[in-house]
């Protein structure tokens, strides 16, 4: 991010409305010159509806866009989309050469052809297609087509660059590794750029900061760690991730110390609460390791529940762990952990996580 906390892009009180059903509302956002924003929601929460307003494709009932200090409206729109530059989820290339496609929006700004060729091989080279140059677009694999894209945007040097679920499309080996290539260009470049996406992992791995989106509304913004670790209420802990919210009660505190009660048992967190307050505790499933005995060699895990193993489902390299505590508690662990202490259905096992690990939420 730089260092000068400029922002590049302000919204405040901004309303939009989509149909007669759904709305969204961001009472304030910032965008600061040279970060990546990643804004993260479900399907249908308002995400692109943000991005199409940005672009002036759709037009808010009330409050403001802002790009540097001038309100959006008051700037001529070609003049303004020309600081811009979109990436979707399709790639939508004409149909015509890859070397061709880059260079669309370079011969509209009306650059000198030894420019345009100077940009063009260097973003073919920098997204590792110039064996491409010259194939047609429509014989493109999906992932080659996305990289054909992205040259195009990047080409233009854009000042905002705006990313909507660009990846969603493309198979696992693919994406991660177009991923890996974006955050290395978007950092070499200090690109300023809006990253949508409803994938979390995507969202830790690009993001300078994270935004969460649901249900029409800006919920939260921080730091990655901090969102992702500290959600501000159980609605987006659940969406984050937190499958473990269970309802507790603060019964002491002290020097950064707290005792909550889950269901009968006495739990320790770590924070300030006063002793009364409903709260939940929330934890998530792999933070928490799994024992065939009480006899368990970690000091630091100051907390311990006893439970039977209700549920074991396959998440590719990972195992949830259902066990019933006289509450259900979710747990991942690796498939290797799950061999070794031969988890089985029914089973009795000794579940332990450090207080560090709890994250309380008032209710």
């Amino acid at each position: 991010m730089n260092s000068n906390n400029r922002p590049i892009l302000t919204i405040e009180d901004l309303h939009v409305a989509r149909g007669q059903d759904f709305h969204l509302s961001i009472d304030q956002l910032d965008v600061v010159d040279g970060e990546v924003l990643a804004i993260i929601g479900p399907n249908g929460a308002g995400k692109s509806t943000l991005l199409l307003t940005i672009t002036r494709l759709l037009n808010p009932l009330s409050g403001t866009i802002r790009y540097k200090s001038q309100d959006i409206t008051q700037i001529d729109e070609l003049a303004y989309r020309r600081n811009l530059a979109l990436v979707l989820q399709e790639p939508l290339l004409f149909d015509t050469t890859v070397y061709h496609n880059i260079a669309t929006g370079l011969r509209f700004r009306g650059l000198s052809r030894a420019e345009q060729e100077k940009r063009i091989e260097l973003w073919l080279s920098r997204l590792n297609i110039n064996h491409l140059k010259t194939r047609p677009a429509t014989q493109l694999s999906g992932g080659q087509a996305q990289r054909v894209s992205l040259a195009r945007a990047m080409v233009l040097e854009p000042a905002l660059l705006l990313l909507d679920e660009p990846f969603r499309a493309l198979d696992s080996p693919t994406r991660t590794a177009l991923i890996d290539d974006l955050r290395r260009l978007l950092s070499k470049t200090k690109t300023t750029a809006i990253f949508v996406t409803h994938n979390q992992d995507q969202a830790l791995s690009i993001g300078s900061r994270v935004a969460v989106i649901l249900d029409g509304k800006l919920q939260q913004v921080g730091l990655p760690q901090s969102v992702f670790s500290a959600p501000l209420d159980s609605k987006i802990a659940d969406f984050l991730g937190v499958e473990n919210i269970l309802p507790g009660v603060v019964r002491t505190s002290e020097t950064g110390k707290i005792m909550v009660e889950v269901n009968g048992n006495q739990l320790e967190a770590v924070g300030d609460a006063d002793p009364g307050r409903d709260v939940y505790f929330c934890l998530r499933p792999e933070d928490i390791t799994i024992w065939k005995t009480p006899d368990i060699p970690m000091s630091s895990a100051r907390n311990q529940l006893h439970g039977i193993v209700s549920t074991i489902t396959n998440q590719g390299h990972l195992l949830q762990i259902r066990i019933d505590c006289g509450f259900p508690l979710i747990v991942l662990i690796t498939r290797a952990s799950a061999d070794d202490l031969e988890i089985k259905i029914g089973m009795q096992v000794f579940a332990a996580f450090k207080a560090s690990a709890v994250h309380l939420i008032p209710r």
